[in-house]
């Protein structure tokens, strides 16, 4: 029997308010409280609520046959918990099932693997307790933000006692490889790597409601007849759970391809559901994967670029990080707590200046006019964060 194990990434962004020039060292509330609660209350009842019902219903229909593991970041916690606290509560009957595998992963959904293992354990160690918190289970296999991994990330990820990690199957990394079989981390072998088939996935995520595809109406048995044809061991579906309801609307049909996929697949009888972590107990490694660059899940060229790839986006990034050393010294739970959702990987997405191929996308999730904008709103809340520092500094 061949495995499938699918995976949904849950995030909300911690949205900044419009901060002028004039606020700096005035008024140091940050965040968009009216929009990210009016976002969240429109995805709770388009995506997540829907979502999870049709997920528990095929798992209570399947018998313990059908399986799904989600990774929430402590940022979309937070959120569920003052504005829809029902969500968490669809989430934890989820968890009840026993079907459902809950992922860690850094609690702000930041970028703080690529320049501070401190700060990056940090939050992994504290979105571990919120998982524990929420739903009663300690998670035991990791995803970074964005999917983004090298050999030594992972290695960092293996010292932290994760034996599973989920990440791209890139094309420039994969070669002639298969995503479709479980490999192991090229510097600390204990650590089973599993990598998204990403053509598989993105026919659900993005091309699904595309009607100038040529595979367009996709249905359940048109799917399984692809799956049937990939070769391999497992085949790893990862997506942003927002993809039901809110980037592919309910009226393509989405909700009804998912009810159906679950009965099509489990009773076909060729086809065995896990989750990550009972993925990386089953399956041996078939090599190790050398990754010594950065890689990632965004846009085309599967790196960092996407957050990192301009010299705004530099500017911002280093320049918030280069607040660490004192922060530590100060240790103020408020100030962490801003810094915290100022490492959201979020706020430097929006400061992109690529237009190519994977312009729609960015401009989908930009709230911002132009990436410049952006980029002058966050320097902005970043300048009045340094004065805090250092007025409590003093």
């Amino acid at each position: 029997m061949k495995n499938i194990c699918f995976y949904f990434q849950v995030h909300q962004p911690s949205r900044l308010r419009t901060y002028r020039f004039f606020d700096i060292g005035k008024d140091s509330h940050y965040y968009d409280d009216y929009g990210n609660r009016t976002i969240l209350r429109r995805i709770a009842h388009k995506c997540y609520l829907p979502m999870n019902e049709l997920l528990l219903q095929a798992i209570n229909r399947h018998n313990g046959k059908f399986k799904v593991a989600f990774s929430i970041s402590g940022s979309a916690l937070e959120q569920f918990d003052r504005y829809a606290p029902e969500v968490l509560d669809s989430f934890r009957e989820l968890a009840a099932t026993g079907q459902v595998e809950f992922l860690c992963e850094t609690y702000n959904h930041s970028l703080s693997a690529l320049v501070s293992a401190a700060e990056f354990q940090h939050q992994v160690n504290k979105h571990a307790k919120a998982i524990e918190q929420y739903f009663g289970v300690k998670p035991t296999a990791f995803r970074n933000t964005e999917l983004i991994y090298s050999d030594d990330i992972g290695a960092q990820v293996y010292k932290m006692g994760f034996k599973t990690m989920l990440t791209e199957g890139a094309k420039h990394i994969m070669g002639w490889k298969s995503p479709n079989y479980v490999y192991s981390n090229d510097v600390q072998p204990g650590l089973s790597l599993l990598l998204r088939n990403y053509g598989l996935s993105d026919d659900i995520a993005f091309r699904f409601s595309d009607r100038g595809w040529s595979q367009w109406p996709l249905n359940a048995s048109k799917y399984k007849e692809w799956l049937d044809a990939a070769e391999g061991d497992i085949i790893n579906l990862f997506m942003d759970y927002e993809t039901f309801g809110e980037h592919q609307k309910e009226d393509t049909g989405i909700f009804d391809f998912m009810r159906e996929l679950p009965d099509v697949l489990v009773g076909s009888g060729d086809y065995c559901f896990v989750t990550p972590s009972e993925a990386g107990r089953k399956l041996k490694p078939v090599t190790a994967l050398s990754v010594p660059e950065t890689i990632s899940w965004a846009d085309e060229e599967r790196d960092t670029t996407a957050w990192l790839g301009n010299e705004l986006q530099q500017e911002a990034f280093n320049k918030l990080y280069g607040l660490v050393e004192k922060l530590s010294i100060i240790n103020d739970p408020v100030l962490w707590n801003d810094f915290g959702h100022l490492q959201e990987s979020d706020h430097f997405y929006y400061m992109c200046t690529k237009f190519f191929s994977d312009g729609d996308v960015h401009k989908y999730f930009n709230p911002y006019e132009t990436p410049y904008e952006a980029f002058i709103n966050y320097m902005n809340v970043l300048s009045d964060f340094i004065i805090r520092i250092k007025e409590y500094a003093d």
